[in-house]
């Protein structure tokens, strides 16, 4: 799988790109807290905890069962999503024009066993998480809300991408890359590059302290940021970045954000 998404054999032995450190810390490197935070219900004790619960998005129920959900008791505009997957959120802007049957057709999908995300790309953290579905706040923007992924290396936020045009659909979606002091980086992956002016956001040092103090106890994790209004909000923590099977363009970032990984000496 990795040959064929990346484009090269992967050395497991001695890794040395970004990519294959993702595959040596998914292969051997089994903190159980990283399934933990894995866990998009479980992860919220440990944000809370961490850095505050009013980093958190506020949360308006979590259900074991698809049947558990009063759609006549959710407000107009909110958010679904199961909390083992990635890429299974439902959102909700106008309640009146949802089709609740067939949001609870696609739900009854996503806690099937067989979605477990870990059958994707056999990330190990997703394995044995009990599904659930949570219920979020929907964070109002002016058009589009940006989401600020930050690299952390060994518990430092070295460098990031801002996510933006998802409410235009995959096709019009951006990743443009930044350095921790917001210079840009020449790097492509996946999506294209937003070649407009993007301004440093107000809560940039905040974000980075945030994405620090969650990161600390990690080899490797990439946290991920909203801002509600002026305030801050950890959409979620990430431990193997796009499955570790993305290649990046030029393929030398690949090798340059390798160096930034050091891997740890003994497992957990």
């Amino acid at each position: 799988m990795f040959r064929k998404s990346v484009g090269y054999s992967p050395d497991l032995i001695h890794p040395k790109s970004f990519n294959e450190k993702l595959q040596w810390l998914n292969l051997n490197y089994h903190d159980p807290l990283i399934k933990t935070c894995a866990d998009k219900v479980l992860v919220r004790d440990y944000i809370s905890k961490t850095v505050g619960a009013e980093y958190l998005v506020p949360v308006i129920g979590v259900y074991e069962d698809v049947d558990d959900i009063d759609f006549n008791s959710l407000p107009n505009k909110f958010v679904l999503k199961v909390n083992w997957g990635s890429g299974q959120n439902i959102i909700c802007t106008d309640k009146s024009h949802l089709d609740v049957e067939a949001t609870k057709k696609k739900l009854h999908d996503w806690m099937s066993p067989s979605s477990n995300h870990y059958y994707d790309f056999f990330e190990w953290c997703y394995k044995g998480i009990k599904p659930q579905i949570v219920a979020e706040k929907y964070i109002e923007a002016c058009g589009d809300l940006p989401d600020y992924k930050f690299f952390c290396y060994n518990g430092e936020p070295l460098n990031m991408f801002i996510a933006q045009n998802r409410h235009k659909g995959h096709a019009q979606l951006t990743f443009t890359f930044f350095s921790s002091n917001f210079e840009r980086l020449s790097i492509k992956q996946h999506y294209n590059v937003n070649k407009s002016e993007i301004a440093k956001p107000p809560q940039w040092n905040e974000m980075l302290c945030v994405a620090r103090k969650l990161a600390t106890r990690f080899p490797f994790v990439r946290v991920d940021f909203y801002v509600d209004g002026t305030q801050l909000r950890v959409g979620e923590l990430t431990f193997c970045h796009f499955a570790g099977m993305t290649p990046f363009e030029p393929v030398e970032w690949d090798y340059r954000l390798g160096e930034l990984l050091k891997l740890p000496e003994s497992k957990p």
